[in-house]
């Protein structure tokens, strides 16, 4: 009996989500990480201003940079959906002229002569 490996659930369910609601979950998750690591960051800040130890501050600090830089890359994948979800729009208004314009045309056109 072989076992076949399986997909995590994540990955699925990320699969099978609108881009609408993909950029909505990043765009606000990606700016409450930014958020929160600078909150952090000022506390490390603060914490080396008050005299604490070195090693504590520092390794706040360098913890808050790092979930600060994931909120930044998290909100610019919430760009690229947005504009995904934008050329989607702009692409399909461009067919539709297109397409109105094709009908036009033919309904314009005077029949061809039969031979």
């Amino acid at each position: 009996m072989e076992v076949r490996p399986q997909k995590p659930p994540g990955k699925r369910l990320l699969k099978n989500m609108s881009l609408r609601t993909k950029w909505l979950i990043c765009s606000i998750g990606g700016l409450l990480l930014m958020g929160y690591g600078l909150c952090v960051f000022s506390e490390a800040g603060n914490l080396k201003h008050s005299g604490a130890d070195t090693m504590k501050w520092v390794l706040l600090g360098t913890y808050s940079l790092v979930v600060f830089n994931a909120g930044v890359s998290v909100f610019g994948q919430a760009i690229i959906f947005k504009m995904m979800l934008e050329n989607r729009k702009f692409v399909k208004k461009m067919l539709k002229e297109r397409d109105k314009k094709t009908f036009k045309k033919l309904k314009n056109t005077p029949p061809s002569p039969k031979i």
